[in-house]
């Protein structure tokens, strides 16, 4: 719910509800209502939250539940959390359906697997493959430009 989402991304923000209040042109104690759950904001001040928040309307308003974990903040613009999976003994997952609905994977889709510290990403073989081209093209255009 908004109460909740609105405390979990103050929270993460480091902001106080006066700091947010102030941002948005609102009493402190407005703001306390809404992550009370006391009252809500008017789809304009929704707006600005997100705004401040880096998060879109849509997501400020609904909760997002990961099973072992409960609720998450919303994510970033541009971002998605999907939810949880389990590795099997073979070291397979099943990429949820959402995410396979919104990038098209299907069965047969090629993937590059990614990796750092912090863990893993998958990307389209032909998404790859286009941006190295686009990299080796402009190494190439460089290096002999320096010759």
């Amino acid at each position: 719910m908004l109460k909740e989402n609105l405390i979990m991304l103050r929270t993460i923000h480091g902001f106080s509800q006066e700091d947010i209040a102030g941002r948005i042109n609102i009493s402190r104690q407005a703001y306390a209502k809404w992550e009370s759950g006391a009252t809500i904001p008017d789809i304009q001040k929704c707006s600005l939250l997100a705004g401040i928040y880096g998060v879109t309307v849509d997501s400020l308003l609904k909760t997002e539940k990961v099973e072992g974990i409960g609720a998450i903040p919303p994510a970033p613009v541009g971002k998605s959390i999907w939810g949880t999976v389990t590795v099997n003994d073979r070291g397979q997952i099943v990429i949820p359906k959402d995410a396979r609905d919104k990038y098209g994977i299907t069965g047969g889709t090629r993937l590059i697997v990614f990796g750092d510290e912090v863990g893993i990403a998958l990307l389209p073989v032909e998404t790859f493959e286009a941006e190295m081209k686009k990299v080796m093209k402009y190494a190439y255009v460089d290096a002999n430009r320096n010759s």
